[in-house]
């Protein structure tokens, strides 16, 4: 479903991606892993279209969307959930996930009951705003709201930063059944290993802007993808 190939990416005169290449497939899990600063945010950035590479090319379900805008990647089914969450503090839980109608249709703009079977908690803090929430609250406040867009390809920028083991737990729980629905492909960046070996079907290594390791779960050397991991 998405292919991005030979992304090159600079911020000024600094290059954040060489020579990057992602495959991600509907019904799997695509995990990018590394440690901070090697680019994993930057190769988010390039496929959501936060910003612009300066080489290579990007298809999405076989259209390419190297240079369409954030807007028209999100209407044709891309969402994207941030690295710090990004949630609109002094909104409520219900207008944080209003703002997902931004990219449907009118006759689509619903918050399906699905999202509240997902995060039950936030059916009982509709009303509260999203800054009173705690982190991990926060964090599946960015999912649901990025889930109420209805995509076909979903990207998780560090789901598991900052939050407590309850919530990752449950956000583990949430990303695979989302998997076994299979109506998505799902991009995870994470630098928790085993949150990442436990739910991803392939895989890519970063280091220094470029992958230096790719492949599928079950053909991983474990060893070697956690050297480009440690400090």
């Amino acid at each position: 479903m998405l292919e991005a190939n030979n992304i090159d990416l600079f911020y000024g005169a600094s290059q954040a991606l060489q020579d990057v290449s992602l495959e991600a497939k509907k019904g799997e899990i695509t995990c990018i892993l590394g440690r901070n600063g090697v680019g994993k945010t930057s190769l988010a950035r390039a496929i959501t279209g936060r910003h612009g590479i300066k080489r290579g090319r990007i298809s999405w379900e076989g259209n390419d969307i190297t240079r369409m805008s954030v807007a028209q990647r999100a209407q044709r089914g891309i969402a994207y959930v941030p690295q710090g969450r990004e949630i609109f503090s002094l909104l409520t839980v219900q207008e944080n996930l209003k703002t997902g109608f931004a990219a449907l249709p009118r006759a689509k703009r619903k918050i399906s009951d699905d999202i509240f079977s997902l995060f039950p908690v936030l059916k009982d803090m509709l009303h509260r705003r999203g800054g009173d929430l705690s982190g991990g609250q926060q964090q599946q406040l960015a999912i649901a709201r990025a889930l109420v867009m209805q995509p076909r390809m979903l990207i998780l920028d560090e789901p598991t930063e900052g939050i407590q083991p309850s919530i990752i737990k449950d956000i583990h729980d949430v990303i695979t059944i989302l998997r076994q629905q299979g109506q998505m492909a799902i991009v995870l960046v994470e630098q928790y290993f085993d949150f990442a070996r436990n739910l991803a079907d392939s895989y890519a290594v970063m280091d220094r802007g470029a992958v230096v390791v790719a492949g599928r779960i079950g053909e991983m050397d474990e060893e070697k993808v956690r050297s480009f991991l440690t400090v």
